[in-house]
């Protein structure tokens, strides 16, 4: 794998609905990383997709009147559409019906037969199609789902079994091996703990294959057997780059193993126990590490569709921006855990951080610069620097340290706490030297320009460390600085360097960037 290459997927979301704020989620998370390690050099695939193949998949579409593909081929617009909303910049879209991924399935599971971890079986017991997931006699209480309460499917069918019950030594000498060397495989640690104990009470071989129906990709050495439609997904992560296509064998050499896994806590079992077996049979690397967040959660309630109580995002961005939308669920909601989100709490988040403190603090300064200097930014300043001066500029350099801890622990809200440490510095700088004053008198005109061009140069450094979240706030923010594109940066760090706005460049007052909200919400 190439050093800086830094591969980064989500889950491939099913195509049954359309997208909700919990998948937005996930991909909103995904995308700031992804933004952040671009802006640190790194050469970036950052993968989402479509899980379109499955029991479920093909009942939607009968109820709709189409056909499995015509369904499919209906809903990839939506999910593609409000990941354009939501600026998501996804490397790689693949969906499960895309030949490059069926091809790479059969040649995936035609490696695992030859090499002796397959064989065929019976297979009788419960099965959820909602969550297309088989449950022990054990693991259920009358019947019912225990994720989603539904009624369970009683199953009896001639199935492709993998000899998953072979691998527990070895994950477990997997996970041991990675926390010992400070790069968890499972994160956070608490999800950690309910895998290994999973695993240690003992692993059964999984059905892989299904002949009650046909809407899967069918196993290349099972007449009438299609792929088990959670272990055609999880394929994805590699078919994408590469696996099963000799002309695409550099590319997959490049690129695996991945990263991060990006997943939800509900779905941490395939991928971090069954997904790794899998890999350790086909003699693969597994990936660094999957990290499992936690639910949204509406009035104290998981957010799904089959609660009836998930929401799309395309409302709460109209009516509060893409900016302001990505930056409450990432500071609000602490990722890894489960959190609750309402209207309330995000209309106090916007009018409070965005509103008050960052638009405030840009068109007080953008305003002062044009009243003083002509919206002319002055030039570097040299001297003495007094204390605020040197408070206000020593949280600037600090925060690229900051801001770097915190995202490689995918503290997203810390991240953002480190920024904001800077932008109220910004604000309380402002209201202590007050260049009002001094701009009352020719004598403290050059501590005007110094007091202006160092509120300046903080905007210009904390709007760099704003754009992973708020990407087109900060890319505004730069324009009215007159500076470049802000998402042409590789080097975050130089380019956070104190000193580097340009004396002379025009600066733009412009409108403000979060307007205040007044109306009283109700609760998401």
């Amino acid at each position: 794998m190439n050093e800086r290459s830094f591969y980064l997927t989500t889950p491939i979301y099913y195509v049954n609905s359309v997208p909700h704020l919990g998948t937005a989620y996930t991909t909103v998370a995904a995308d700031a990383l992804a933004r952040y390690r671009r802006m640190t050099g790194h050469d970036v695939l950052f993968l989402t997709g479509l899980d379109e193949h499955g029991q479920k998949v093909a009942q939607a579409a009968d109820e709709a009147g189409m056909s499995p593909q015509e369904w499919c081929d209906s809903i990839a617009p939506r999910f593609l559409e409000a990941w354009e909303m939501l600026r998501i910049t996804n490397d790689d879209f693949i969906r499960t019906t895309e030949e490059r991924h069926k091809r790479g399935v059969q040649a995936f599971w035609q490696a695992l037969h030859d090499a002796g971890h397959l064989y065929q079986g019976h297979y009788e017991g419960w099965y959820c199609v909602p969550c297309e997931t088989y449950y022990a006699e054990d693991q259920i209480g009358d019947h019912e789902c225990p994720v989603c309460g539904r009624e369970l499917e009683f199953i009896r069918e001639d199935n492709w079994f993998f000899k998953l019950s072979e691998f527990g030594d070895s994950l477990l000498e997997l996970y041991d091996a990675r926390a010992v060397e400070g790069r968890p495989f499972i994160r956070p640690e608490t999800r950690s703990n309910e895998v290994v104990a999973f695993v240690r009470s003992g692993l059964k071989d999984l059905s892989i294959s299904r002949t009650t129906f046909e809407w899967g990709v069918p196993l290349p050495f099972g007449d009438g057997h299609v792929t088990y439609v959670w272990i055609d997904a999880l394929l994805n992560y590699i078919t994408a780059i590469g696996y099963g296509d000799p002309e695409k064998a550099t590319d997959f050499e490049r690129r695996w193993p991945a990263q991060y896994h990006f997943v939800g806590k509900d779905i941490i079992r395939f991928h971090c126990v069954i997904w790794p077996a899998m890999l350790l049979a086909a003699g693969l690397e597994v990936p660094e590490c999957v990290y499992a967040h936690g639910f949204l959660l509406a009035k104290g309630e998981k957010m799904s569709k089959s609660k009836g109580n998930a929401q799309t995002p395309a409302s709460l961005v109209q009516r509060f921006g893409v900016d302001a939308y990505r930056y409450y669920f990432l500071r609000d909601v602490r990722f890894g855990e489960d959190g609750s989100i309402s209207m309330e709490s995000m209309v106090q988040r916007y009018n409070g951080d965005l509103a008050n403190d960052w638009g405030n603090l840009c068109s007080r300064l953008f305003n002062m610069t044009e009243k003083y200097l002509g919206g002319l930014a002055p030039t570097s300043p040299r001297g003495l620097s007094t204390e605020a001066d040197d408070t206000l500029r020593s949280l600037a350099l600090s925060l690229p340290d900051k801001y770097e801890s915190a995202m490689a622990a995918l503290d997203f809200g810390a991240a953002l706490e480190a920024t904001w440490d800077l932008i109220k510095e910004a604000n309380r700088y402002i209201e202590t030297v007050a260049p009002w004053n001094l701009a009352k008198t020719e004598e403290t005109a050059d501590r005007l320009a110094t007091v202006l061009y160092n509120t300046l140069e903080s905007v210009r450094i904390a709007a760099l460390f704003c754009a992973p979240v708020m990407p087109e706030t900060s890319a505004e923010v730069w324009r009215r600085l007159s500076l470049g594109d802000i998402h042409q940066v590789t080097d975050i760090v130089s380019a956070a360097r104190w000193g580097q706005l340009p004396g002379g460049n025009r600066v733009f007052k412009g409108e403000p960037l979060f307007p205040r909200i007044y109306e009283d919400q109700q609760d998401a």
